[in-house]
């Protein structure tokens, strides 16, 4: 129960679409999603494969509590390698489309080879087949998902595509599903374009059955009513959506702040959820227009914005007339205090845009902020930018930049490969704020100091969401410990990743684990699923999981020489707030985080580890 006990395998090489059963041995070891689906990439696939070779696959997959009454069950993942970083990729969506293949029937989906021309896959429950996407390649992802409605002629279905950033090779480019809920991490929008994969539209009606409903029923609404009475899941983010961190941690002296050269932004609260919610001098209207939920979600944590009509124009016409997606606080981040830059507008605009044609913000924000710290450097000039100003503080630049990179061309050429090639290009690679080759979320490692350790150890790079230590180290929760100590953080630090594995593999929102634990969560799967699903074994299954990953990135050629930070949060100490004069020490952390993993001095799972966890 639960699970549907169906894969959908497409071969994109010859054409063909396939269903066969569910490895149920895999799932009862890894459960669903993220943890499932890593493991039959790890099984299928070379470590060492080009992540952009039609010998790599791409996994869409489903969780065993996607599309069920599980607060927040709708979310999916797309596994693959991910070519931002060579490492292993899961990029975690929200939205309905997870819902709508998990209807269909269907656990997952990989994709294999490479199409000779451009396809997109249509799925109508137990029906599937490839058809010719020749009028779509091009096309913006919204252009896309309405041409792709208008020929099935119904308004139910669901699509997942990639914009020209992912058909162009962008290598942070995302999989965007609903037009603006995003697999967007690690480049798995630009695996999608190099197997001329332009989407997947998907109408489910078969519907998800449980193990034991009754049971399920009273989990799922204990675990809806802790999350409404919860400050975060029950207030915060409903009012401001992720937005409710930007004044919190520029207080904290943990913004990073023009391609991290400080922790504090001193134009933080101009971007912040509170200035979202204000009225504009122009139109008098606010930048948030309405919330925006995923399926299932109690916590409706997304904003729908819309831009000010005469602040973007061309030819004298508005450039963006209706709404989309509102400013998250990544994204915020990322084109405002990375960039120097506090026009809110100039914002919104630079995430449209990824909206519009599939980017990941954070890379792309981080990646125009090394590009402006080149600049300014002298390293980089006009005659290599192509006449754009790169300087910090520029709101032309950025929305000029933006568009390039959306549309390959131009100086954008150069900003899609990501801040880790555009800086070792021109000799600075301590200039990219990445960690294998991902860049940094919204969080300053020295005013922070677990999320150092979290950046440092993330299998897929830097991530924020692999290990939350803000929970704890800024919000309290589950209790407050200092951000600028060390003590203790390695072992939050395993401990959050073990639960955010086991949770990303269920198919429910880690937002939710602000107020949940993994004993209100467990008993959702034990209820759902057949076997034993004990808070102990959900903690086993993320360790598992873990650990399977680890593996995956030593064969594929990481070392332990990767688990560190960019230079300069290793040197160079914060010049105010409350970090002033920290740098990160991650020197003193890691090597109790690898002895906390059962991993030796190199940072390799000992043979002890690798037997108790089955691998």
């Amino acid at each position: 129960m639960a699970w549907t006990r169906k894969i959908l395998r497409v071969d994109l090489s010859n054409g063909t679409c396939g269903s066969e059963p569910l490895n149920m041995d895999w799932a009862f070891k890894y459960l669903g999603q993220r943890g499932l689906a890593s493991k039959y990439l790890v099984e299928e696939t070379d470590p060492k494969v080009d992540p952009l070779s039609p010998d790599n696959k791409m996994i869409f997959a489903t969780g065993p509590l996607t599309a069920t009454e599980a607060p927040t069950g709708g979310r999916w993942s797309v596994i693959t390698k991910g070519p931002l970083t060579g490492a292993i990729a899961c990029s975690n969506s929200g939205g309905f489309f997870g819902a709508e293949l998990k209807n269909a029937g269907w656990d997952m989906i990989i994709f294999e080879g490479k199409s000779p021309k451009p396809v997109y896959l249509s799925i109508d429950n137990d029906n599937a087949e490839l058809l010719d996407a020749g009028d779509l390649w091009g096309r913006s992802v919204w252009e896309t998902e309405d041409k792709i409605r208008e020929s099935r002629g119904n308004p139910f279905v669901r699509v997942a595509c990639i914009g020209r950033a992912g058909e162009n090779g962008v290598l942070f480019a995302g999989v965007i599903n609903d037009k603006d809920r995003a697999a967007g991490r690690s480049g798995v929008g630009a695996v999608m374009g190099s197997k001329n994969l332009k989407a997947v539209v998907v109408r489910g009606t078969v519907g998800v059955k449980v193990d034991n409903p009754n049971a399920f029923k009273k989990a799922a609404n204990a675990a809806r009513k802790v999350l409404a009475e919860n400050a975060v899941t029950g207030e915060g983010l409903p009012t401001y959506g992720t937005q409710v961190m930007m004044n919190i941690v520029n207080e904290t002296g943990a913004l990073p702040t023009r391609n991290a050269g400080d922790s504090q932004f001193d134009g933080a609260s101009k971007i912040s959820g509170e200035a979202m919610l204000e009225k504009r001098a122009g139109d008098g209207k606010p930048h948030t227009v309405s919330t925006k939920g995923c399926y299932g979600c109690p916590i409706v944590c997304g904003r729908v914005s819309q831009m000010d009509p005469e602040h973007f124009s061309v030819a004298g016409k508005p450039r963006y007339h209706g709404e989309s997606g509102g400013l998250e606080y990544e994204a915020a981040w990322a084109f405002g205090a990375a960039t120097g830059i506090d026009d809110l507008e100039s914002l919104q605009y630079a995430n449209m845009i990824c909206n519009e044609h599939g980017m990941d913000p954070i890379s792309l924000g981080s990646t125009i902020a090394a590009a402006m710290d080149l600049y300014e450097q002298g390293v980089i000039t006009d005659r290599d930018t192509g006449g754009v100003a790169l300087k910090f503080g520029s709101a032309e630049a950025l929305v000029t930049i933006v568009e390039q990179t959306a549309k390959g061309e131009g100086f954008g050429k150069e900003i899609g490969q990501g801040s880790r090639r555009l800086c070792e290009k021109y000799g600075k690679p301590e200039l990219s704020m990445s960690v294998k080759g991902q860049e940094l979320p919204a969080y300053d490692p020295r005013g922070i100091q677990g999320m150092g350790l979290t950046y440092a150890t993330s299998n897929r790079g830097a991530c924020h969401l692999r290990s939350y230590t803000v929970a704890s180290e800024v919000l309290g929760i589950p209790e407050k410990t200092d951000p600028l100590t060390t003590d203790g953080k390695a072992g939050m630090v395993k401990a959050l990743q073990d639960a955010t594995a086991a949770v990303d593999s269920t198919g429910t929102c880690i937002f939710t684990t602000f107020a949940l634990t993994l004993d209100d969560i467990a008993p959702e799967v034990d209820a759902a699923c057949e076997g034993d699903w004990s808070a102990d074994k959900m903690v086993e299954v993320g360790e598992r999981i873990w650990n399977l990953e680890r593996k995956y990135n030593l064969n594929a050629g990481f070392t332990a020489a990767d688990d560190t930070l960019p230079k300069r949060i290793l040197k160079d100490a914060a010049k105010t707030g409350p970090a002033s004069g920290k740098v990160n020490d991650l020197g003193k952390m890691l090597p109790e985080y690898y002895q906390l993993r059962g991993w030796t001095a190199n940072g390799v799972p000992s043979n002890e580890t690798l037997q108790r966890l089955a691998l």
